[in-house]
Protein backbone atom coordinates (compact mmCIF):
# COMPACT_ATOMS: atom_id res chain seq x y z
CA UNK A 1 0.00 0.00 0.00
CA UNK A 2 1.63 3.48 -1.18
CA UNK A 3 1.58 6.18 1.58
CA UNK A 4 -0.79 8.66 1.38
CA UNK A 5 0.81 12.32 0.50
CA UNK A 6 -2.37 14.48 0.94
CA UNK A 7 -6.09 14.61 2.53
CA UNK A 8 -8.98 16.29 1.09
CA UNK A 9 -9.27 19.33 2.51
CA UNK A 10 -12.83 21.35 1.39
CA UNK A 11 -12.27 21.24 -2.74
CA UNK A 12 -8.65 21.26 -2.49
CA UNK A 13 -5.95 19.13 -0.69
CA UNK A 14 -3.71 19.32 2.27
CA UNK A 15 -0.06 17.73 2.44
CA UNK A 16 0.55 15.38 5.20
CA UNK A 17 3.81 13.92 4.64
CA UNK A 18 7.42 15.56 3.86
CA UNK A 19 6.41 14.93 0.28
CA UNK A 20 3.78 16.57 -0.25
CA UNK A 21 4.99 19.63 1.35
CA UNK A 22 7.76 19.50 -0.14
CA UNK A 23 5.75 19.55 -3.36
CA UNK A 24 3.44 22.30 -2.18
CA UNK A 25 6.27 24.01 -1.19
CA UNK A 26 7.76 24.02 -4.37
CA UNK A 27 4.63 24.79 -6.66
CA UNK A 28 4.34 28.39 -4.04
CA UNK A 29 7.61 28.88 -4.71
CA UNK A 30 7.51 28.82 -8.51
CA UNK A 31 4.67 30.56 -8.01
CA UNK A 32 5.72 33.65 -5.81
CA UNK A 33 8.82 33.81 -8.22
CA UNK A 34 6.74 34.37 -11.03
CA UNK A 35 4.39 36.81 -9.50
CA UNK A 36 7.86 39.11 -8.88
CA UNK A 37 9.41 38.51 -11.88
CA UNK A 38 6.28 39.92 -13.96
CA UNK A 39 5.47 42.32 -11.79
CA UNK A 40 8.96 43.84 -12.11
CA UNK A 41 8.34 44.24 -15.57
CA UNK A 42 4.25 44.26 -16.01
CA UNK A 43 3.08 48.02 -16.73
CA UNK A 44 -0.14 48.23 -15.50
CA UNK A 45 -1.94 45.12 -12.75
CA UNK A 46 -3.87 43.98 -15.93
CA UNK A 47 -0.80 43.10 -17.55
CA UNK A 48 0.63 41.26 -14.83
CA UNK A 49 -2.50 39.05 -13.88
CA UNK A 50 -2.93 37.91 -17.82
CA UNK A 51 0.96 36.92 -17.63
CA UNK A 52 0.68 34.92 -14.24
CA UNK A 53 -2.25 33.50 -15.22
CA UNK A 54 -1.78 30.66 -17.31
CA UNK A 55 1.29 29.62 -15.49
CA UNK A 56 -0.53 29.67 -11.54
CA UNK A 57 -3.61 27.98 -13.34
CA UNK A 58 -1.17 25.32 -14.67
CA UNK A 59 0.79 24.91 -11.70
CA UNK A 60 -2.13 24.45 -9.02
CA UNK A 61 -3.92 22.10 -11.67
CA UNK A 62 -0.38 20.14 -11.53
CA UNK A 63 -0.32 19.99 -7.97
CA UNK A 64 -4.11 18.99 -7.75
CA UNK A 65 -3.75 16.47 -9.72
CA UNK A 66 -0.63 14.90 -7.88
CA UNK A 67 -2.53 15.44 -4.77
CA UNK A 68 -5.59 13.41 -6.24
CA UNK A 69 -3.39 10.43 -7.04
CA UNK A 70 -1.62 10.50 -3.83
CA UNK A 71 -4.05 11.43 -1.56
CA UNK A 72 -6.14 9.38 0.36
CA UNK A 73 -9.06 7.25 -1.06
CA UNK A 74 -7.49 7.02 -4.25
CA UNK A 75 -6.60 3.56 -5.52
CA UNK A 76 -3.52 4.93 -8.16
CA UNK A 77 -5.93 3.70 -10.90
CA UNK A 78 -7.47 6.85 -13.29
Amino acid sequence: MAQVWFVPFGWVHRPVTLAGWLITLAAVAYMLQLFLAMAAHAHSITDMLYAIYLHWGVTFLGWEWVARRAGRGTSGQA
